[in-house]
């Protein structure tokens, strides 16, 4: 058996996989413009159009609690997409923006897999059926989100592909997760989307935000390792 990949961050040693044993998560699914995503999106990869002149946005809240990498909180803004030119089989995400609360887990998610992470302030708050997540960069609101919370579904583990620049080279890894407590809901009931006067709030603007969501999801335990990233 061959040894596992590992490495030097911060004086601590991140051996991969990198596992996640408790998080809780809400996600926030958008029917946005494709040209416009496109423009978000590297030359490497193109976004997938489930419509024609329509792709799909994610806006996702993370409260890691046990993590390999620490117990930070995470934002996301995920593209679908596929390697310019491949096969619909390889369809997986781009993440646009990942900004976290932590430093170690910002330098470990940038060198490792390319994830464009960066520190900024992110506040979370629960209520009993919703969870909230406000997002400010720079000193400058992006957006808060707010999420229905709760659920009774166990999910079973399914893994799949994430794609990144690597000094400019594109990468994919793998990301198995699983959960319980969760539920994904249809349409953009307890939803709420509220965007800011960040620069990035204005990209979210053109591509049609706020409106109501396809989807939501929550989960309030999840689980689940990212393997290595390795270059097309």
């Amino acid at each position: 058996m061959g040894t596992q990949p590992s490495y030097e961050i911060q004086g601590r040693t991140v051996t991969l996989p990198c596992e996640v044993r408790d998080a809780s998560s809400g996600t926030a699914v958008y029917a946005v413009s494709a040209r416009e995503a496109q423009r978000l999106v590297p030359e490497a990869f193109e976004v997938l159009e489930p419509t024609p002149g329509t792709t799909q946005l994610s806006l996702l809240m993370v409260d890691y609690r046990d993590n390999d990498l620490g117990d930070y909180d995470e934002v996301g803004i995920v593209f679908f997409v596929k390697p310019r030119g491949a096969a619909d089989e390889r369809a997986g995400t781009y993440i646009h923006q990942l900004p976290v609360n932590q430093g170690f887990t910002c330098e470990a998610g940038c060198r490792i897999w390319g994830f464009p992470k960066s520190v900024q302030e992110i506040d979370v708050e629960y209520a009993p059926s919703s969870a909230t997540c406000r997002l400010v960069m720079e000193g400058r609101h992006v957006f808060t989100l707010t999420v229905p919370r709760g659920g009774r579904d166990e999910t079973p583990d399914s893994a799949s592909t994430g794609y990144t620049l690597i000094d400019g080279v594109p990468h994919a890894s793998s990301f198995i997760r699983g959960g319980r407590g969760e539920q994904t809901r249809p349409g953009g009931e307890g939803v709420r989307l509220e965007l800011g006067d960040h620069p990035l709030a204005e990209d979210l603007r053109k591509l049609g935000l706020p409106k109501d969501p396809i989807l939501s999801n929550w989960c309030e335990h999840m689980r689940g390792s990212f393997g290595p990233s390795t270059p097309l």
